[in-house]
């Protein structure tokens, strides 16, 4: 019998496709410290985050045949020593896109009318002051939104930036176009398609109002101090995809001095403890890496985990 470690969880609609295949799926939290112990029991193991499947635990886990992460990236799977012993990995690119996309907007949303500072200020503020600080907000529409990454996630989030009215720009090594299609739910008979081919960084780094980010983190910064000296003054930048996309201490100077109008930020370099200096910045927009937490996104990475199991499987059980 195929037993399952989901050990940081599973979606109930995913672990009752599993059961209702017959496999035995466990959730009881393993402490990475005592992981490689245990890991031998298990024919696969489902992660997210927060467990690191180091080479290791690989090494410990005898049974292993599939390694499965709910999410996009796999920065926390030591994916080519996986792959050297034969174990299949799987991610879930396709279910958590709309969810990463629109808590993207909603940081852009929130830094141009300054929700977030109106949220933190008001309870104990002087409404009037409060009112003619925050006459400044700006409109997204007209803005022009780059986006570095444009897999899904960043397709999902151009579709969004095209229903505000916004000029989208995209980059993207491995993608040379994509059409975007957007249908008018309210008639099911409509529907528009918009092809955007993708452009070189260094025009989305000069022409961008807002730059956008939806790729995976790598071992140093993408955006550095070149890239922030190539930007339009007051650019906002916003990073739902990864720690370390952006140099943080770079983007504190940038924001101090103002070369950097605002960030949106989902993901930090030292999880769970961010830097101080963003938590408090008034300029700074921030999440707790939510971008895939919301009841649709962990339904849908549930059942495709699931899905790739079981055909993985098939009726070897």
């Amino acid at each position: 019998m195929i037993k399952i470690l989901a050990n940081d969880g599973i979606h109930p609609d995913g672990r009752l496709l599993l059961e209702e295949a017959n496999y035995v799926v466990d959730e009881n939290k393993i402490p990475q410290e005592h992981l490689i112990d245990k890991i031998g029991e298990y024919d696969v193991l489902i992660v997210r985050s927060a467990t690191k499947v180091t080479k290791e635990i690989i090494e410990a886990g005898t049974k292993l045949k599939v390694i499965a992460r709910g999410g996009v990236g796999m920065d926390n799977i030591d994916l080519d020593f996986a792959r050297s012993k034969g174990i299949q990995v799987y991610n879930t690119p396709m279910a958590s896109s709309r969810a990463v996309a629109e808590l993207t907007i909603g940081h852009i949303f929130a830094l141009a009318r300054k929700i977030h500072l109106s949220n933190r200020e008001m309870p104990a503020g002087d409404f009037r002051k409060l009112k003619k600080s925050y006459e400044t907000g700006t409109q997204l529409r007209g803005k022009t939104l780059g986006i570095v990454g444009f897999g899904r996630i960043g397709q999902e989030v151009a579709r969004l930036g095209f229903g505000v009215g916004m000029n989208v720009l995209a980059h993207d090594p491995f993608v040379t176009d994509a059409s975007i299609g957007i249908r008018l739910n309210m008639f099911e008979d409509l529907s528009l398609e918009v092809k955007v081919r993708t452009e070189s960084i260094e025009r989305i780094l000069r022409d961008a109002d807002i730059i956008t980010f939806h790729l995976p983190g790598g071992n140093s910064p993408l955006i550095g101090k070149s890239e922030i000296a190539a930007m339009k003054n007051g650019v906002v930048l916003i990073n739902t995809a990864r720690g370390g996309v952006i140099d943080e201490e770079l983007l504190i100077e940038g924001l101090n001095s103002g070369k950097i109008g605002g960030a949106g930020l989902d993901v930090f370099e030292n999880e769970p403890t961010p830097k101080e200096a963003l938590l408090n910045h008034p300029n700074v927009s921030v999440t707790p890496h939510i971008g895939a937490s919301t009841v649709e996104a962990q339904s849908y990475i549930g059942m495709e985990l699931a899905d790739k199991i079981i055909a993985f499987f098939g009726d070897d059980k």
